[in-house]
Order: structure tokens, then C-alpha cells, then sequence
């Protein structure tokens, strides 16, 4: 990858003293300019529209975030991601979660095996499967077809699978019922444990190593109870599929080898989801509209590849994060989904985004002087308009957000749907414009808030696929023009070390750690209380 510093560049220099210059700038004002929705919305065949013309710039912003991303070298770092070049240097590895949604069949050769022949071939294993699940192929132990898909992971092996499945829940096998434990708070198995019938339940452990330790802690948890239930050991091999890449450890754990599904170190976590790791949503939706849903992506990234930068969704959107991070000190983006069935997709961006770009080290190892990553946040709409949007319209905070709605709705309630609609666009032009005369202070709105719209025509497993897509080049884009490396999350890691030492303190081991004088008070507080519990 390249190594470039955005504020040596003289782009950079020159949007620092054109951001001066428009801090007059009002929407109001530059919403009356002819054909601005003309000139800043882009159109994609019968997909979706995005309109930024809701946003604080003018065509010199444009053209020096255009420059901008032309200086640091955006298009040829895309070029060698889709190469195989191991751009995530850290780690030593290509990323190319891109070559699981491609149908190309031209070899792509990573560590001397063709990656596009054994994804494909992994891939085809996932929707045999998947669908003899659906039909009632394959069962339980005692005979019983399953009605319960139990998916126990954690990061992107939870908050991908999950989000997805909502997110398609009108394209689902309504005879099947998702749950999804990815917490090592017990109550988080134990309440989907109280739900589910144990002749009628398949688990699927998504973890890479087999060892990630909450993952294991729920799978240890549920595979006793399944053994206790059922009265046999064997049955865990008819209830229990495992999404890893350490196979020994799936075997010592009792699921059988045709049970296991693999995915690659050239894989993310939280760009997954193409993978195996997508076996729930595959289970929910079927294989044709799973194939679907990888196409839709597969659109999406010949988009970015192929259009200029004013023709380019994805590049449009990280364009206008870095103008208000780094140009305007916004420190946070909402994402706000007018989609009941999408109320998971802002945690999904949540981690796609802050664990990719939550980094404050260059890619020569040099502490950053400039903001990287914001603080993503969001719910879906109405919902939050009775909640955080007073704060968006009257606060004292900067807020750009990301409108996402269709046009045609998944149910029947076409009337809620129009209601719907009317509150995700008025809510937008309420934003940009306000209402600066009023007869009490109280009552102003400033508006200048600035707001992107992605209008889909409708959402299905192909748009789905795209817009999930949109957000990974997205946050790519930014990644290269903040010099940081977003595929290694290396402070996931610290955390969870730390809890290795910690927890057999915690269960009684005397040992002496040396920690803060805040957690040693805290550790033997919680022994003294257990000792308590225990022995009463």
C-alpha cells in the first residue's frame, strides 16, 4: 500500500483554507441554486438514487476531494486490494472479501491455490446444506425436521449474520426461527435456551480460530445442554455446524468434518458475511436469493472500480466524511435507516466503520496529527425522531447523516408506508433548511445540517447486498486517504488478553498481577461478595 500523509498534500492545504470560506455557507441558500440536485445526485440503473445535494459544499469542495483522493493514491490502492496485494501489512495478508461475491472464474492465486476455485467450491457446500435444512433433508437426532437456527458468535461472526437476516426477514423461511448469542453474558444463551425445543435446534459456531473465548464459552454451554436433553453424546454431531478455519478443533469439539464450512485469513471478521459465515441468512433466504444478495455487492464493486469520482457513490460518501472530520470537526455520523427490518445495520456499521478506522497510527508506525474515524451511531426511523433528533435539529453538534429508505415497501401497509416516507424526506429538508423565524427563540431552528439520501427502489437481497457494499468501499476509501491500515483491529485484542489474567483472580486463584489500585479494589470486591453467595 502506499504510504502518503493527507496533510502534506495540496489538496489537503487547500481544503483547509476553502473550509474557512464556507463556514458561511448555508444550505437554505444553497439548496436555491439551479439544477444543484441535478448536478450532485447520482442515479444507478434501477438500483437506488443518491442525493448529496443536501450537503455544505459547492463544486470547489468537490474538486478538491476529488484531488484529494487523486494525491493519495485512492483508485491504484483499490486496484491493488482487488489484485491480491497484501494490503493489510500488519498481518501480512490480501483482503478480498470482494473475490467471495465475484463469479469470475479467472484464477486468483493467494499462496499458491486459486482462492475464486476454493471459495466457490466452499460456497456450493453452504447451499447444499442450507437447503436441505430448508426442505427437511437433513434433521435433528431424534428424526425431527429443525425449526430453530441457533447462531453463536461474536463481532462480525454475530452482527453480520444477524443484521442480514433482519434485514431480509420478507424473503425468509417463515417455518424457521433465527436466534443469535454472541454475549458471554449468560443471560444471553440462557434465555434462547429457554426458547427453543433441543430435537428441533442446529447451532452453528461461527469462530475462524475455534478458540475466540466467548464464542467457545456459549458453544461449551450449549453443546452440555444439548447432550443433556437428548441423553447421547452422538447427537452432536446431527445439531452442531462450525464456520472455522481450525478444523482440529471443531473435531475434538464433536462436529463432524462434512459440518464444517471454512473461510480464509484473506477474509476479515467483519467483512465476513459473504463468506460462510453468511450459512444463517443462507438457511433464512435460500440459496438463489443468497446468490442474490452476493450479486447485488458484486454490482457495487464494479461501480466503484469503474465510475469517476463524480460518478461514484462510494467515493461521493467518503469524500464528505473526510470533509466534515477533518475540515468541519464533526466527530460523529448517524446512520438512520427509514426500515424497521434494517434497526440492525447502524451496529453493523458501527463495527465495519470504528473497527477499521478507529486507528491513530500511520501506516509508517507514526502517531497521526489529524482525526481518522468518527463515532458511528444511528436507529432506525420514526423511531428516532422521538428520541435523539431533537438533538440533531437544536444542539450544539456538527451531525451528518445518512438517510437510507425504499421506495416500495416489504408488507402489504401501504398507507404506513407513505407516512413513512413523508417523515424520512421532511425530516431531511428540515434539517438543510430549519426554521430561523419563529415567535420564540425556543422554537428556531438553524437547519445548515447536512444529510446524504440513499432512496433504494426496494429493498431485497440484491440491494441489501449493494448497500453493505457501498459502506466497505466507503470505509476503505477513507482508510487510504487517512494513511491508516482499516483491516487489522489490533486494540480488540489488548481487552481481551487483560481478561486471561483477570478471570482466575476472579474464580478464587491467588496469584498475585499487578494491576491498577482501582481493579485490584473491584476484583476483591467481587471475590468477597461470591464467597458470600456461595456459602449461604
Amino acid at each position: 500500500m502506499y504510504s502518503i500523509n493527507p496533510t502534506k498534500t495540496k489538496s489537503w492545504k487547500a481544503l483547509i483554507a476553502h473550509a474557512e470560506t464556507s463556514k458561511g455557507l448555508h444550505l437554505r441558500d444553497l439548496l436555491k441554486e439551479k439544477n444543484r440536485f441535478e448536478s450532485m445526485h447520482i442515479k444507478v440503473d434501477d438500483l437506488l438514487i443518491f442525493d448529496f445535494a443536501k450537503h455544505r459544499i459547492d463544486e470547489t469542495t468537490l474538486k478538491l476531494l476529488e484531488d484529494l483522493f487523486d494525491e493519495c493514491k485512492v483508485q491504484e490502492s483499490l486496484e491493488k486490494q482487488f489484485s491480491g496485494v497484501p494490503i493489510n501489512r500488519t498481518e501480512n495478508r490480501s483482503v478480498l472479501h470482494t473475490a467471495l461475491r465475484d463469479p469470475s472464474t479467472d484464477p486468483l492465486i493467494i499462496d499458491g491455490k486459486d482462492i475464486r476455485e476454493i471459495s466457490k467450491i466452499e460456497l456450493h457446500r453452504m447451499y447444499d446444506f442450507a437447503e436441505s435444512i430448508r426442505v427437511g433433508k437433513i434433521r435433528g437426532h431424534t428424526g425431527k425436521i429443525f425449526k430453530n437456527v441457533v447462531n453463536i458468535g461474536i463481532g462480525g461472526s454475530d452482527l453480520g449474520p444477524h443484521m442480514a437476516v433482519e434485514a431480509l426477514k420478507p424473503f425468509s423461511n417463515r417455518n424457521l426461527k433465527f436466534h443469535f448469542v454472541s454475549n458471554v453474558d449468560g443471560s444471553d444463551l440462557h434465555e434462547c435456551l429457554l426458547q427453543i425445543d433441543p430435537e428441533e435446534s442446529l447451532f452453528i459456531i461461527a469462530s475462524k480460530t475455534f478458540t475466540t473465548q466467548e464464542t467457545m464459552a456459549n458453544a461449551q454451554v450449549a453443546q452440555s445442554w444439548l447432550i443433556q436433553k437428548l441423553g447421547v453424546h452422538d447427537c452432536i454431531e446431527k445439531h452442531f455446524v462450525a464456520i472455522s478455519s481450525n478444523s482440529k478443533k471443531v473435531l475434538q469439539f464433536g462436529i463432524k468434518k462434512e459440518n464444517t464450512f471454512g473461510f480464509w485469513d484473506w477474509v476479515g471478521g467483519r467483512y465476513s458475511l459473504w463468506s460462510t459465515i453468511g450459512m444463517s441468512l443462507c438457511i433464512s433466504i435460500g440459496s438463489d436469493n443468497y446468490q442474490k444478495f452476493l450479486n447485488g455487492a458484486h454490482f457495487i464493486d464494479n461501480h466503484v472500480k469503474e465510475k469517476p469520482f463524480r460518478e461514484n457513490i462510494a467515493k461521493i460518501m467518503a469524500a464528505l466524511g473526510i470533509w466534515y472530520r477533518n475540515f468541519m470537526n464533526a466527530t460523529t455520523h448517524a446512520v438512520l435507516p427509514y426500515d424497521q427490518n434494517l434497526n440492525r445495520f447502524p451496529a453493523y456499521l458501527q463495527q465495519a466503520d470504528m473497527e477499521s478506522n478507529g486507528k491513530s497510527t500511520d501506516r509508517n508506525g507514526v502517531v497521526v496529527n489529524y482525526s481518522t474515524g468518527p463515532i458511528i451511531w444511528g436507529e432506525p426511523g420514526t423511531n428516532g425522531q422521538h428520541a435523539f433528533y431533537q438533538l440533531i435539529h437544536q444542539g450544539t453538534e456538527l451531525i451528518p447523516a445518512d438517510f437510507i429508505a425504499s421506495v416500495a415497501p416489504q408488507h402489504p401497509l401501504y398507507a404506513h408506508h407513505s407516512k413513512l416516507l413523508s417523515n424520512y424526506l421532511a425530516q431531511t429538508e428540515a434539517l438543510a433548511v430549519g426554521k430561523p423565524i419563529a415567535t420564540s427563540p425556543h422554537k428556531e431552528f438553524q437547519g445548515n445540517q447536512p444529510t446524504s439520501t440513499l432512496l433504494f427502489d426496494r429493498m431485497n437481497p440484491f440491494s441489501l447486498g449493494a448497500l453493505i457494499a457501498l459502506y466497505e468501499h466507503k470505509i476503505f476509501f477513507q482508510g487510504v486517504v487517512w494513511n491508516i491500515y482499516s483491516f487489522d483491529q489490533w486494540g480488540v485484542e489488548l481487552g481481551k488478553d487483560m481478561a486471561k489474567t483477570i478471570l482466575p483472580e476472579i474464580e478464587g486463584d491467588d496469584s498475585e498481577h499487578i494491576h491498577d489500585s482501582s481493579t485490584k479494589g473491584l476484583i476483591n470486591h467481587i471475590r468477597v461478595l461470591s464467597n458470600k453467595t456461595d456459602n449461604n
